[in-house]
């Protein structure tokens, strides 16, 4: 193989392939990516055999073939190289030479035979989207993703294709969140996508509504985004019956500033930490919500106006649950939905039901 191209474009698809590649593995060529010439251009691949990324960028070939590196050294070589391009040749013994400007490195490389194939997959359900789309979903449910294995099918994001609306959910056990939105569905589907890959395709997600495409079938699915192909297998399992799980009706209702309640939750936070955890204390009544902590470092109080209709509620929180539902909100103002101390709340905007989000309680003593 001798191929030139771009050092640029190089770096960063080597640096987007080997998100998918193991950091150990009894195999050497798990810890590689797969390179190969593809007429004018070569194409990277890193899986890891449960996330694959593949993406190309074009070269001048002047002689074909392919050669699995290892990815780390692979990538910081080329990030480190001095000239514009890299040429890289590899000769039949898989021995590498990479040059660019004054630098050459040479490397001994493994055979492409070596490197796991990528399933082939038969793209039973297809759909659609803007990039910016899915981007802001996988942004507003990905806190609620368990990162225990306790049950290993809440991993991942459960998304339910229906009608024209696609929709995600995310639970942990003490979080719930859902993101809808309006999609051109073609046919009904319901499939759990691993959060590590979520995690990953957000990262390659533009802010423009440029599309994406999503094929499915019955154990993976494939997202192509721009030049990239990303495959991953999905979890299988009973995910959880959500919807029984959302309160239908709310006694009380709150409207606050979604920045002024984070603000106020941040400075109660100071005096909890890893060694002193301690719930916090929400009180809502008479258009003021009454932020209380105490731990062995001392004590606060803060408060702040809003817009409360029905009974007093007095209820505790784990402070980092109830933050990171908040900040995912993305908008001025939201909605808050109680029943009692001991029912979860639900944190809805004020306009539309785009995304919901629950989050558990926290016994207080004097409840």
């Amino acid at each position: 193989m001798k191929i030139t191209c771009q050092r640029d474009l190089l770096s960063n698809a080597v640096n987007n392939a080997s998100r998918a590649v193991m950091a150990k593995s009894n195999l050497p060529s798990l810890e590689g990516v797969l390179v190969k010439t593809d007429r004018d251009r070569i194409v990277i691949t890193g899986y890891d055999l449960e996330l694959g990324i593949t993406t190309f960028v074009p070269a001048q070939v002047e002689q074909e073939g392919s050669v699995v590196l290892t990815a780390r050294l692979f990538a910081d070589m080329v990030r480190k190289m001095p000239g514009d391009t890299v040429s890289i040749y590899c000769d039949d013994k898989y021995l590498t030479q990479i040059t660019s400007g004054s630098a050459e490195f040479v490397i001994l490389g493994l055979p492409a035979d070596e490197f796991p194939a990528l399933p082939k997959i038969e793209k039973e359900t297809s759909v659609t989207l803007p990039q910016n789309l899915l981007k802001g979903m996988i942004s507003q449910t990905q806190f609620a993703i368990a990162v225990s294995d306790a049950k290993p099918v809440h991993t991942g994001s459960l998304f339910e294709l229906s009608g024209n609306e696609i929709t995600m959910v995310s639970v942990d056990g003490f979080r719930l969140a859902m993101r809808r939105e309006k999609a051109q569905i073609n046919e009904n589907a319901s499939f759990i996508v691993p959060g590590k890959t979520l995690g990953e395709i957000e990262k390659l997600l533009s802010d423009e509504d440029s599309p994406l495409s999503i094929f499915v079938s019955k154990k993976h699915i494939v997202f192509e985004i721009d030049h990239y192909s990303i495959i991953s297998r999905l979890l299988e399992g009973e995910f959880l019956n959500y919807r029984d799980a959302i309160p239908p009706s709310a006694s009380t209702s709150v409207v606050v500033n979604t920045k002024t309640f984070c603000d106020s939750i941040d400075r109660v936070s100071l005096i909890i930490t890893d060694r002193m955890k301690s719930p916090i204390k929400a009180v809502f009544a008479d258009d003021t919500v009454k932020i209380l902590c105490t731990t062995a470092l001392g004590k606060v109080n803060d408060a702040f106006s809003a817009q409360i209709s029905g009974p007093a509620v007095e209820i505790g929180f784990n402070n980092k649950y109830l933050l990171d539902a908040l900040k995912a909100a993305g908008c001025d103002e939201v909605k808050l939905e109680l029943n009692g101390p001991l029912s979860p709340m639900k944190i809805v905007p004020l306009q539309n039901d785009s995304f919901l989000f629950l989050v558990l309680p926290v016994r207080i003593k004097n409840n």
